[in-house]
Order: structure tokens, then sequence, then C-alpha cells
């Protein structure tokens, strides 16, 4: 019964798509379904269904969770401060009057703003709502408009310290760890500070990508036939870009490099938030409740999802089918380099349906484990998945940041332009993700040349040896007086 849990991923894809439901709703319809069947025929033992509640414990015990809630309090004032809109017409000012300009600041602030939204979709919303009508309002083609929203939505993917790396980086610590059990191996886990300076790199060079075709293609357009106004700077918006360019990227770049933990930038930037709202009157008595209610009903959700997730990898571990894919991965012929692709392709597959929480949640504890038995570079393997995500997102006709956008966006814009409009990003990508999986060694920024190596330890001599054991045993008891 253990191929069984191949079929419970594809019903998982097809409730996703053909249903309608809430993704928790299908993942947890589908597990009962699966342990249903799985007690009808003898395959699982009911009694093995007592270690999901302490599974679940474990799991909401995790201090990373921490970030969630603040995270998605961070994305909702973002939507309701005017932070986007001011750092687009501030962009707008200082940059040269030219066409280009408009879809270049919107780059830019999705790559600055995007792992602050959370995910893929709030990101999308975000920036439909801000930075989309700046655009409209300067006559950029509808196409132009959706193709440059969708790209930056996905920033926030690959850009650290979004939630989709935060929780991806616990997914790897996890599957690293069972990895190097079940290998023997020994040597340090990945943990998610590895992930965000892994993906750093990578990342940059993505939007340094998406920059330069912007570029070009609207330089072989040439000029719109209705130019673009060039409104002067104004003070309000000087001001909140001086503040808030220098914070956001202060505190992406503190949690990238080590200096603060994720919970603590998350908590600092929605105190930060939830103040400047509270000065500038956008959060008020009146709105605060719906605020709070938005931030809880986000955080619930997730949290819903993670434990819906953790029951839906129990079932397949009890069927076996983490150990059926185990097997598949380690008879895969050529190497470890068609092991990587074969993982990275699945993982494409299921981007066309699922989002990437889901992804995260429920595929990459099954097939990741067995894949880091084989590879041992944990980060160049995370960095990989953090591309193929983005990458799927993007692919019509089923890319979510595709989808989400064109529903958000709607308009006189035709499917085939906005592929036109999308495709130097996508080749962008792509490009990318070559790249890096041709040079492992770009996910690992401390040594940008050369994948580094733990230094073997220095030889003890005898001496120190025997010290080392006498410590290690019990004090020699004391003789009793006599006196």
């Amino acid at each position: 019964m253990s191929a069984f849990g191949l079929l419970l991923l594809v019903l998982i894809g097809w409730g996703t798509v053909f249903t309608g439901l809430p993704n928790v709703v299908v993942l947890l319809a589908v597990a009962v379904f699966g342990l249903l069947v799985g007690l009808l025929t003898g395959s699982i033992d009911a009694h093995l269904m007592s270690a999901l509640p302490s599974r679940i414990v474990d799991l909401m015990s995790n201090d990373l969770l921490q970030a969630l809630p603040l995270f998605v309090l961070m994305g909702v004032l973002m939507n309701r401060l005017p932070v986007a809109s001011a750092l687009f017409r501030t962009g707008i000012a200082l940059l040269p009057r030219a066409d280009a300009s408009a879809p270049v600041v919107g780059i830019v602030i999705g790559a600055l703003l995007g792992p602050m939204n959370g995910s893929v979709g709030a990101s999308a919303m975000a920036l439909a709502r801000t930075i989309a009508p700046e655009m409209r309002a300067r006559h950029i083609p509808l196409a132009t408009v959706q193709a440059v929203t969708a790209t930056a939505a996905t920033l926030g993917v690959v850009i650290p310290p979004s939630l989709v790396l935060i929780l991806l980086g616990d997914a790897m610590l996890n599957a690293h760890s069972i990895a190097l059990n079940v290998s023997g191996r020994s040597g340090r886990v990945i943990n998610t500070q590895d992930v965000f300076q892994g993906a750093l790199l990578p990342a940059l060079l993505f939007v340094a990508g998406a920059l330069l075709v912007t570029l070009l293609a609207w330089r072989r357009r040439g000029p719109l036939v209705v130019r673009p106004r060039h409104a002067p700077l104004r003070l309000g918006d000087a001001i909140i870009g001086a503040l808030a360019v220098p914070f956001v990227g202060g505190l992406l770049t503190s949690v990238t490099l080590g200096y603060i933990y994720p919970v603590e930038a998350a908590a600092c930037g929605a105190m930060v938030l939830f103040i400047a709202g509270l000065v500038s009157g956008h959060v008020n008595r009146a709105n605060i409740g719906p605020l709070l209610d938005e931030t809880m009903r986000m955080t619930g959700a997730l949290f819903a999802l993670l434990a819906a997730a953790t029951t839906l990898t129990l079932v397949f571990r009890l069927f076996g089918t983490d150990r059926l894919i185990a097997d598949l991965i380690a008879l895969l012929p050529g190497g470890d380099t068609v092991a990587v692709l074969v993982v990275l392709a699945v993982l494409a597959a299921c981007a066309l349906v699922l989002d990437a929480f889901e992804i995260v949640f429920v595929i990459v504890p099954i097939i990741v484990p067995p894949l880091l038995i084989r590879v041992q570079d944990a980060t160049w393997v995370a960095v990989l998945i953090l591309l193929t995500l983005q990458m799927s997102f993007l692919l019509p006709p089923l890319g979510y940041a595709l989808v989400v956008t064109r529903d958000l966006l709607k308009g006189p814009a035709s499917l085939r332009a906005m592929l036109t409009a999308l495709a130097p990003y996508v080749a962008v990508q792509m490009l990318v993700l070559a790249t890096v999986f041709a040079v492992p060694a770009l996910t690992h920024p401390a040594s940008p040349f050369a994948v580094p190596r733990p230094a073997p330890a220095a030889p003890l001599s005898r001496e120190e040896m025997i010290r080392k054991l006498d410590d290690m045993l019990p004090p020699a008891p004391v003789a009793p007086s006599l006196n």
C-alpha cells in the first residue's frame, strides 16, 4: 500500500484545482480519506495515530513560528500604509525621465517590500493595489503592468527573510537531520541562516537581470505614444522614502547576515509600522479591530495549514510512502545530478497546483530527506528549491503569481501580450537557476569560488587525550575517616 500515498498526492492537486475548497480543507479531507482506507485495509495500525498530538505540539512549540503572526501583521500594515505608493513616486521623481522608469521602480519596490508581505499572493495583492495603479496612471500598457507585478510578487520567495525562506529553512533542518541520521554521515546540520545567506546572491542576480531586461525591452520597444508625466518630488513622499528605505533595507540585511533573529526583526518591523500608522492616522480606533482581525485570520489559516500538513505527512509515513520515494530516488541512475533534476521537476510540477506553503509543509518533508542522503550540499539544494518555486509561479498557464495577477488586474490585455511581456523575466529566472545548478559555490557567499568544507580537527596529544578521559570519569570516593 505504499504506492497509495502517491495517489493521495494526486488527490491533493485535483482537490486544489477543481473543488475550490480552502487548501486546509483539501489536506485534511485527503488525510482522513487515506486514514480510513488504511484502517479498513489493515495497512495502518490505529494505535500509531496516537503520535499525532505530540507531533502537532512539538511543531507548534517551535520558537521560529513566532515570526509568522508578526510577518503577517507587517504585511497587513504595509498594505494599510502608503509606503509602497510613496516609494514609487519618489523613485519616479529621482530617476531620469524615461519610459522604463515605472517598471524599474516597480521591480525595486517588489524586491524591497516582497519579503515583508509573507507570501506570493499577499505580495501580488499589495502590488496590484499600490504599484499597478501608479504604472497605469503613467500610461504603461496593461500587459507590461501585469508582467512586472507578477514578477515582483515572486521576489519574496527568494529574497530573505521572507516567510517562505523561514519555513523552508526549518523544513530543510529537519530533512537534513533525517538524512544525516540515516546515512550515518557526520556534519553540521543546515539551519535557517544558511538558507538566508545561500539565497542572497542568486536573488540579487535575478533582480539585476530583471532590471537589465526591463531597460533593454523598453529600448527596443521605443517611446510610448503618450509620454509619462514626471511629477515633482513631494515632501511627504521624500520623508517616507528617506525613512523606509534604510529601515527596511537595514532590517533585511541584519537578518540575512545573522545579526538579529527573524522573530526579533519581525517584531521590530511590526512595532515601527504600527506606530507609524498611529502617528499618520492610517491606523486608528475605527480600523484597528479589522486590522488585527485580518492578521489573526491569516495567521490562523497558516497554522491550520501547518497542522493539516503534519497530519497528512504522518499518514504518508504510516503507509510507507516516504520509504518508497526514498527507494525510488536511491535507484535513480546518473549520479547526484540526475537525482536533483528529478526532484526539482517534481517540485516544479507541484508548484503549478500548490502554493509555496503547501509545498514546504507537505512535499519537502517527503521528497527532500532521501535526496539529501545522496547529495551532501543541503544549502545548494535549498536554494535550488527556492528558485524552482519562483520559476514555477511565473510559468503559464497555471503559474500561481500569473493567475493571481491576471485575476487582480483585469482589462483588455490579452494573455498573449502578457506572456510576451513576461518572457524576458522567465528567461532570466531560468538562466539564474541554471547558473546556480552549475555553480553550487554561488550559494556559499563566505567562499564564492569554492564550496566550503569543515576544517579537519587537530589531532589530540596523548597527554590531552588522557586528561579528557579522566575528566569524563566520576570522582573517586572519599575513604571514611576512622575518627
